[in-house]
């Protein structure tokens, strides 16, 4: 026998010895069980998805004062659980006024007739295209969530996201499509230099590269969908919504008003988020207090 051949037997060996003690690769999870997952990466780089015990439980009817907002997505996720032409979709704009929760909320009105969700870290998106591999021949329809997405100078892993949206040579697959959040339209952050980039020709206005490369991402989501701030009246109707869903009445309701604004004015911002949690904290400290004793 050469001391090559013994080489690759004592290789053979180590590599047998080695796999006895690595970590079992998780499962597939059960899509008729689990209607959403999470990527997840272990130590040694591998990814897997992780069931998500107990998905949120919002519902679309949760969602107030952004009817116009909330109408247009679930037309196109009507869509795309139907097996009709559908896009992905880029919901951008103020914070905590929904973006997030209508997404959760899509999941729960759609999940009966197919619907899953895959919920992946901004930091795991180089991992798009074999989440994709893993789920491309199931008969369950598939949002990737990326939540609060944005990138910073220099950060290359938009391009991973880019390949899936629209620009591998292999067609993306009809049963996957991208939801994503973020506070930025463009998802990078732009700078005043680049748009010294900028010049014309025949009159007609050329952005310089820079700013064509950033646009160019956001420009691959079909369906752009943006959120404001509320109204200090839209505001107050998520509030009472919330409150009506810890079980308070209307009356004490109208009595909570100024505490309602004033949460807000502390926090600077009259957000879904902000009502949600002080109808939480409200509530909470009304159902704390002793009851009135009689006589």
């Amino acid at each position: 026998m050469t001391d090559l051949a013994r080489f690759l037997q004592r290789a053979e060996r180590l590599l047998e010895r080695i796999d006895t003690v690595l970590p079992v690769p998780p499962a597939a999870p059960d899509w008729r069980a689990a209607v959403a997952c999470r990527w997840r990466k272990g130590a040694n780089g591998r990814g897997w998805l992780q069931p998500v015990a107990k998905p949120h439980p919002i519902r679309l009817k949760d969602l107030k004062d952004i009817d116009d907002q909330k109408a247009r997505v679930a037309a196109n996720t009507r869509q795309f659980v139907a097996g009709l032409p559908a896009n992905n979709v880029l919901l951008t704009g103020t914070r905590g006024c929904g973006k997030s929760s209508l997404i959760k909320a899509l999941l729960n009105e759609y999940a009966k007739k197919g619907l899953r969700l895959i919920e992946v870290d901004k930091a795991d998106l180089v991992d798009l295209p074999d989440i994709v591999d893993l789920v491309q021949d199931r008969p369950e329809r598939f949002m990737i969530f990326c939540d609060d997405l944005s990138f910073e100078a220099g950060d290359a892993t938009y391009k991973a996201l880019k390949v899936v949206l629209d620009g591998s040579v292999a067609a993306p697959p009809d049963n996957v499509l991208i939801y994503a959040t973020s506070n930025r339209r463009h998802l990078m952050p732009e700078y005043f230099s680049e748009n010294l980039e900028t010049h014309t020709v025949d009159d007609e206005i050329h952005p310089g590269e820079a700013i064509e490369e950033k646009v160019s991402l956001s420009e691959r989501f079909g369906l752009w969908i943006s959120f404001y701030p509320f109204s200090q009246d839209e505001y107050l109707d998520i509030v009472a919504h919330w409150l009506r869903h810890f079980g308070v009445a209307d009356a004490a309701i109208a009595g909570a008003e100024r505490d309602a604004l004033n949460w807000a004015l502390q926090r600077g911002s009259r957000s879904g988020r902000v009502a949600w949690q002080f109808a939480k904290d409200w509530a909470g400290m009304q159902a704390a207090k002793p009851a009135k004793r009689t006589k």
